[in-house]
């Protein structure tokens, strides 16, 4: 497996707490947004989270947007990097959110891995999971898909959220960018099962069918 090379990824101070809505935010601009090139820097990172922090917003409430008929969740969330805009949706009825890229870095052809940053720390209501999908165009044109999708985010997590990119195309290295947009959010509702054991399954038509029980 090829290894990957890049910027070393700097730390970043958080900005504060914001909801995250279904308004895309920023100036899009080519393969990503129009932002800077700098990447704030420290000698030390801070944690997103704060034991004293005060939520302004209903956790799991509606937000209003365009088409009432559509329901939304309000996904707080803090800004790592000032100059990346939030997560938004390209078009009204988009299911993922873009998450951009908050460090460039090189992918090398034939399953070269990376790991990038994208600049922010959500707290995602209990009930909701993050599900980071790929991108089709990435797949299609340059071969650049997520390594473990759907990447799963659950609601208790607060770090920075980072996505694994890997290159599959046999020959060309592919350049990612701060600012690209590398893959998408999705934000949905969950169940807690209760697992329960029992002497035997009920019986169904497919039984013990398993893969490739229905052929090509």
């Amino acid at each position: 497996m090829s290894n990957m090379t890049g910027r070393q990824i700097g730390p970043a101070e958080p900005m504060g707490s914001v909801a995250m809505s279904v308004r895309a935010a920023g100036t899009r601009c080519g393969r990503g947004v129009t932002v800077g090139a700098s990447v704030q820097n420290g000698s030390e990172r801070r944690s997103p989270v704060s034991s004293t922090a005060q939520s302004n917003v209903d956790i799991g409430a509606p937000f209003p947007r365009d088409d009432d008929r559509v329901p939304t969740v309000t996904v707080p969330v803090v800004r790592l990097d000032p100059e990346l805009p939030l997560p938004g949706y390209a078009r009204s009825g988009d299911a993922g959110a873009d998450l951009l890229a908050r460090t460039g870095v090189t992918l090398a052809p034939r399953g070269g891995r990376a790991l990038v940053p994208t600049g922010i720390a959500l707290a995602i209501p209990e009930g909701y999971a993050g599900f980071v999908q790929p991108r089709s165009g990435l797949a299609l044109r340059h071969g650049v898909t997520c390594l473990n999708t759907p990447g799963l985010i659950d609601s208790g997590y607060r770090d920075e959220l980072a996505v694994l990119l890997v290159n599959t195309d046999p020959d060309q290295a592919y350049e990612v960018a701060r600012g690209d947009r590398i893959a998408q959010l999705v934000i949905q509702r969950v169940e807690v099962a209760a697992f329960t054991e029992v002497a035997e399954l009920i019986a169904t038509e497919r039984g013990l069918g398993g893969f490739g029980s229905t052929g090509r």
